[in-house]
């Protein structure tokens, strides 16, 4: 996907080492940092370069509306996913009547705002089986009280990716009032999106986007928009921030909007319209064709070593992220790094991220390393 040349060119600090941790950090392409100086440029003008800012707002709205097959104004940008899921929770206004759905594969961003809400909805928890979340497991979740149902398109902790189009019907079918809310954060810049006929799509830019922190993408389709209009004090998503009536009400702005609850920021709309763009131009689905070759030869080292993964492999539905545990994890971890193999340990988990940046030798290289420890 990319030479020998352009992968060095366009990522310096690739050289010499294996980087296969992108679903906690990124490597931004050079592309980013020209950005962020030109954000600099127009920050030191003061005022005057405001005018630069929220064109440069314009211009990354645009980006992303034309990846998620979206109108712009369905596009907003909040500062993290969390804060996205603290708005999504704020427009719902969900009572004890009502149920909310998560799965046990979820990052704590997308599961734990419904915990806090005064109304005290009702939590429903789709559990996984052996690393898969099955439908017939979520099938006796669903009823006409399911108010959301949230799920992450790419699991950040095993990799398991959801089949979107059956997923999709059956909560169509059987929670007819349910919003569906899907985190794309570890899926976003890595594989086709499918679930674009999601209500609410969120996702962070600082991983497979290959952005910088402080910014993620929130898109609210317009069928959705009454219902997903946040309810929150601020200024920039507010339609009366500055009227005569500003201090007895406050009115949002409809849809996706309402989540832009003040001033941006720039900095990480200037890096994310960069690196949007550089995926673009290499091409999402290139993307994924090359990465996934490499997923699945990682795949079928581990298999030879008796080494089973979190999830199963998904022959066509692939996700960027392999995980496993090892009895031995930690000197496992210890041995990549002497290789400059950098993946994810945690709590005895070892994840390894493959984006397009990735080559076949670092696979082949973490299964070297790999073979001197056996299976667990």
């Amino acid at each position: 996907m990319l030479s020998t040349d352009s992968r060095l060119a366009d990522f310096p600090s690739l050289k010499d080492r294996s980087y296969l941790n992108t679903a906690a950090e990124s490597l931004p392409p050079l592309s980013v940092l020209g950005a962020l100086l030109t954000y600099w440029e127009h920050k030191s003008m003061g005022m005057d370069g405001r005018d630069f800012h929220f064109a440069e707002w314009d211009a990354c709205q645009a980006v992303a509306a034309g990846m998620l097959s979206k109108d712009a104004d369905e596009i907003a940008f909040c500062s993290c996913a969390s804060e996205a899921f603290n708005l999504l929770a704020s427009a719902l206004k969900l009572g004890g009547e009502d149920e909310v759905v998560v799965t046990d594969l979820e990052f704590p961003s997308g599961a734990t705002p419904w915990l806090s809400l005064p109304g005290e909805p009702g939590m429903r928890l789709w559990e996984n089986r052996a690393g898969v979340l099955e439908l017939d497991d979520l099938r006796l979740l669903l009823n006409e009280r399911t108010r959301l149902v949230q799920v992450s398109l790419v699991s950040f902790l095993t990799g398991h990716r959801i089949d979107w189009a059956p997923f999709r019907d059956l909560v169509r079918a059987l929670a007819p009032n349910a919003v569906l809310s899907v985190d794309v954060t570890q899926a976003f810049g890595r594989v086709v999106l499918d679930c674009l006929d999601a209500d609410c799509i969120i996702g962070s830019s600082y991983k497979w986007l290959l952005g910088i922190h402080g910014g993620c993408v929130v898109a609210v389709s317009k069928a959705s928009a009454e219902r997903l209009t946040t309810r929150a004090g601020g200024w920039y998503h507010l339609a009366n921030a500055f009227d005569d009536d500003r201090f007895t009400r406050a009115v949002p702005r409809i849809g996706a909007a309402s989540f832009a609850v003040g001033m941006p920021n720039f900095a990480a709309i200037y890096a994310l319209r960069a690196s949007m763009s550089y995926l673009e131009a290499v091409g999402i689905g290139n993307i994924a064709a090359h990465a996934d070759r490499l997923v699945a030869r990682l795949h079928e080292g581990l298999e030879e070593l008796g080494i089973a993964t979190l999830s199963p492999p998904q022959p066509g539905n692939a996700s960027g992220i392999v995980a496993f545990r090892h009895e031995r994890d930690a000197e496992i971890h210890a041995a990549l790094l002497e290789r400059n193999i950098h993946v994810m340990h945690q709590a005895g988990r070892l994840r390894v991220a493959i984006h397009g940046y990735n080559q076949a030798e670092d696979i082949d290289w973490t299964l070297e390393v790999l073979r001197r420890f056996g299976g667990s």
